[in-house]
């Protein structure tokens, strides 16, 4: 824990994967520990209708950041990490930072139970932009992600200019991996800022 608190300027954007928020994830935990310490917090609110669309989650991204005042912070994972390098392919406006943990690799086959590389690609989530990001970025990756081998993200981090954190074995960093909380996400967020 730093003993610092993060500026109260920043407004720390929650982009969540294609699973959208679940209470016990390591991102809804993030967000109920700032906001206890009265520090802004928003969250790309879930899809209603075209799940695995990119392009509506892109949208959705863009038009919660649109509704947010200030710099912001956003807070990625999986395919939310996807989501985040689509959207700043066009823009980039008041990010000051991305932490984009264990991002999906949408471009291979996932495991059973997650949407197959077929409805991936119809979805729009292929390629995934390899050009460097327009704000300091962090990859936090996994050495046993199901969805995406810690090589590809490696690759990932270096395309978009990222700075790699690897995690060693944390797999997909969800509550399935044995995540609830994860209080690296604060560490590494006090390191963007």
């Amino acid at each position: 824990m730093h003993s610092s608190p993060f500026p109260a300027d920043i407004t720390f954007l929650i982009v969540p994967g294609l699973r959208d928020h679940v209470e016990e994830h390591w991102q809804t935990h993030l967000q109920k520990q700032l906001q206890a310490r009265q520090l802004r917090v928003a969250s790309v609110p879930p899809l209603e209708r075209d799940k695995l669309s990119r392009a509506a989650r892109v949208q959705a991204l863009g038009d919660t950041l649109a509704a947010i005042e200030g710099k912001v912070v956003i807070v990625a994972h999986s395919a939310g990490c996807i989501t985040t390098v689509h959207w700043a392919q066009q823009h980039s406006g008041r990010i000051v930072g991305a932490l984009l943990a264990t991002p999906a690799d949408v471009e291979r086959p996932m495991p059973a139970g997650y949407p197959s590389l077929e409805q991936l690609e119809q979805g729009g989530w292929c390629p995934v932009p390899r050009r460097p990001l327009p704000f300091p970025t962090i990859v936090a990756a996994s050495r046993n992600d199901a969805l995406a081998g810690f090589e590809r993200a490696e690759q990932m981090a270096r395309d978009w200019g990222a700075r790699l954190v690897d995690l060693g074995e944390v797999g997909h960093l969800n509550p399935a991996a044995g995540f609830g909380s994860w209080g690296g996400a604060e560490a590494l967020l006090h390191d963007l800022l």
